[in-house]
């Protein structure tokens, strides 16, 4: 039976080149939040319900309008709840019709808010990866165009780091890339020797 390891950590921890370090291992990943956006995109179930919660400015010339909604759920913590509750339910059916077809002894899923969402109870294994709070800040920065202001306000809306990683079973503190490397090939060994007992 193939397992399902979590792979989580706050904006700017470096996910993503962590879940690309796993898929050199062989290790199908499925990225929660690059399917949420597609769903969002190419479902008309959603658009329909996004359209009715926050109008018809969610999609300019039928493409998403996310600094539409990214202004709207900044200071707005009970909005993203409610986009929240509109997409992750079909982003969950995805993924059991993708995990489906998988048969590797386990799968990695990304998800950034795997704590927040409280669905820790759905995985074998849950790995976290940190990184220095203004190192995370730059990145974002950086790679969105975003002002501090704006990271913060992700930052702020997720759990803080220590709280995810009292939760976790694995953590990899993204520093040094030769060190993520290793590390990551150390949790890859040590789970399959878990699921080999």
């Amino acid at each position: 039976m193939t397992k399902i390891v979590g792979l989580t950590g706050g904006i700017g921890s470096g996910k993503t080149t962590v879940a690309e370090m796993f898929k050199s291992f062989g290790v199908p990943v499925y990225n929660a939040d690059e399917e949420a956006k597609i769903l969002m995109q190419n479902s008309d179930a959603i658009k329909h319900e996004l359209i009715d919660l926050l109008g018809e400015s969610c999609y300019t010339n039928g493409q998403l309008n996310r600094s539409f909604i990214a202004s709207q759920v900044f200071a707005d913590q009970r909005l993203l709840q409610k986009i929240n509750a509109i997409v992750h339910p079909k982003v969950t059916t995805h993924f059991q019709e993708w995990f489906s077809n998988q048969h590797a002894p386990y799968v990695i899923k990304e998800v950034a808010i795997l704590f927040e969402t409280k669905s820790q109870h759905l995985f074998d294994f849950i790995i976290t990866v940190t990184a220095p709070i203004e190192t995370r800040i730059q990145r974002v920065m950086d790679r969105d165009q975003k002002t501090k202001k704006e990271v913060m306000s992700v930052i702020n809306n997720q759990l803080p780091d220590l709280e995810k990683i009292n939760q976790s079973n694995f953590v990899i503190y993204n520093n040094i890339f030769s060190e993520i490397e290793s590390k990551s090939l150390f949790i890859h060994n040590d789970i399959i020797k878990r699921l080999n007992k």
